[in-house]
């Protein structure tokens, strides 16, 4: 069987893109969290808060799936 990013259910904090993303790669999503803050202040806030609400709709739920 073959992994899919979707949208995490159980690691949701706004959206569960960040929480998806952790668990397709299998790292901690409270790690996946703290970069995306980081590069979120880094960037100037307006590219990634783009890039993440583009994600909404690229990535599919779970139910999806």
């Amino acid at each position: 069987m073959q992994k899919q990013l979707v949208r995490s259910k159980k690691n949701r904090t706004i959206l569960g893109i960040l929480g998806g993303i952790g668990e397709y790669f299998g790292i901690d999503p409270t790690l996946v969290r703290l970069v995306f803050l980081f590069l979120f202040f880094i960037t100037g806030i307006v590219p990634l808060l783009l890039v993440y609400f583009l994600a909404y709709f690229i990535i599919p739920s779970p139910s999806a799936s």
